[in-house]
């Protein structure tokens, strides 16, 4: 169950030439915009439990990051995002309010709540709550009419009924490991297999980090769930990642190998894999920054993001474009992105001889 979807906008949205719906308003009033959005996030934000909040807790969420990520980068951004109670209220909203962010908030009986843990061989996440599916709201026109879509579940709650809503030719980003994950109150997080699903198979681009598959998986098992020509990006972390383009029959087409950029000091990991998807969503949009990108997508455009965002407490790090190009310039002479022979979700070619590429 759920409460009526309420659009929240900052105090600017006249001037954007929106009309802000007031508070229970019936779900058939109207937003008017001059333009479409450029992109749509779907998804719930989380509570991370913490001890340095008088709350308790942050706000986190791939979802929150992710919008307020492509706000920041310059694009026009929405956000359909379900919220329990506490996390309606939650000062973090405000953040992306002030970055431009449309916020459609569907209020959750109960939310997703993690325990996060940072280890040397990775995060250790507990489920605290595993929150509730988020439901298909009434979407204004102008939303629907949105170049790019980015699904960002935290706990599986976006179901396959929102690929309906899709525009035909409207690109499509699929944050895959909120769709991986076993969730058991009082329980630590497992890996859930990968299942074929409509949002995935409409997906332009995937993203997923190899903590949330098996590493041992063969790439290979996991080009038949997606679409044809979807590109496949796994992230891992400070080795960097691969990214995978197929052609229209699922097969490989083009692999490369990133390396990642370093932070200058990591303070909170949360968010990272979310924020380099969505900085590659928006070079998708844009197109490539970097005359060292290969093909449509920047990879060292995204990785600058990515350093970025792990450098400060939650969704305060997340950067906006010039940030992002001060750090590309600065690491200018790292960043590779190389051809890659990775054959499995956990593969390291961090000791191979490959050479920078263009």
């Amino acid at each position: 169950m759920s409460t009526l979807p309420v659009p929240e906008q900052d105090s600017s949205a006249g001037a954007r030439g929106e009309r802000t719906a007031p508070r229970g308003a019936p779900s058939r009033a109207r937003w008017h915009r001059p333009r479409p959005l450029d992109v749509i996030h779907v998804g719930s934000a989380a509570r991370d439990i913490t001890s340095d909040d008088p709350r308790g807790w942050r706000l986190g969420g791939g979802v929150t990051y992710a919008a307020l990520a492509t706000a920041r980068l310059g694009l026009r951004t929405g956000a359909v995002m379900g919220v329990d109670r506490e996390a309606r209220t939650a000062h973090e909203l405000g953040l992306l309010r002030v970055a431009g962010v449309d916020l459609m908030l569907v209020e959750l009986v109960e939310g997703p709540v993690f325990n996060n843990v940072e280890q040397l061989a990775g995060r250790v996440q507990t489920c605290i709550a595993p929150g509730r599916a988020l439901p298909v709201p009434p979407l204004p026109e102008s939303w629907l009419a949105a170049r790019a879509w980015s699904i960002a579940p935290v706990a599986g709650e976006v179901t396959d009924e929102w690929a309906a809503l899709i525009a035909e030719g409207a690109y499509v980003a699929v944050g895959w490991q909120g769709f991986l994950r076993e969730l058991v109150a009082g329980e630590r997080v497992r890996r859930h297999a990968p299942v074929p699903s409509r949002l995935l198979s409409r997906a332009n681009l995937v993203g997923v980090s190899h903590h949330d598959l098996d590493p041992e998986t063969p790439l290979h098992e996991l080009y038949p769930l997606l679409g044809p020509g979807a590109v496949l990006l796994v992230t891992r972390g400070s080795q960097g990642g691969v990214l995978v383009t197929l052609d229209a029959d699922r097969r490989p087409m083009r692999s490369l190998r990133y390396l990642a950029v370093p932070a200058d000091d990591e303070v909170d990991a949360t968010g990272a894999g979310d924020t380099f998807l969505a900085a590659l969503l928006s070079t998708a949009l844009r197109g490539p920054l970097s005359r060292r990108s290969r093909g449509r997508l920047d990879l060292p455009f995204a990785t600058a993001a990515g350093s970025l965002v792990v450098q400060g407490p939650g969704l305060s790090a997340v950067p906006d474009r010039a940030a992002v190009l001060v750090r590309m310039a600065r690491e200018r002479v790292r960043q590779l992105v190389v051809p890659s022979i990775t054959d499995r979700v956990g593969s390291d070619e961090s000791n191979g001889n490959s050479l920078p590429v263009g």
